[in-house]
């Protein structure tokens, strides 16, 4: 099962009025990912969380390789494979679609996957129950806190099959 993960919104929250939760690092990591301005915003614990879950985890993110250079270590996570948005625009528009949502389902290749963002909207979701031929969850995330163990919980239950 693969898991789409997205970044700002999702892992690092914004648009909160009052602060942020800020936290340390779980482990030493160099300066170069520590000294990232928004990082300290991210619970290195989601990490783990997102590791138990047992999907095949794939970055959804306009971060590039920064996912695996800082994003990767201070969750604790491995490079992860990164979704190029090089093909995004294959010419078919449709009112409220997400631009991630066709190549998504284009990089699934018919895979049943989970896809968390904070920008996810029902037009995605009846696009891809149109078109793609496994189970998918679109779980929309709030993004002024970020994946929560509410979350969690709808991920797992639906990664169980309790959620169908």
């Amino acid at each position: 099962m693969l898991l789409f993960l997205d970044v700002d919104g999702t892992l690092l929250p914004f648009g909160a009025v009052g602060p942020y939760p800020l936290h340390e690092p779980a482990f030493p990591l160099p300066a170069a990912v520590t000294d990232h301005p928004l990082l300290a915003r991210v619970d290195p614990a989601l990490g783990a969380r997102l590791t138990s879950l047992g999907c095949e985890l794939v970055w959804a993110t306009t971060w590039g390789d920064d996912a695996n250079t800082v994003l990767a270590p201070w969750l604790g996570l491995p490079r992860l494979p990164l979704v190029d948005w090089s093909d995004s625009d294959d010419g078919e528009e449709q009112a409220g679609l997400h631009w991630k949502t066709r190549s998504l389902v284009s990089w699934a290749a018919g895979r049943p996957f989970v896809w968390v963002d904070d920008e996810l909207t029902d037009a995605d979701r009846a696009w891809v129950a149109a078109r793609h031929p496994e189970r998918a969850l679109l779980h929309r995330v709030d993004h002024q806190v970020g994946l929560t163990e509410g979350d969690f919980a709808v991920l797992e239950e639906w990664l169980t099959g309790e959620g169908r």
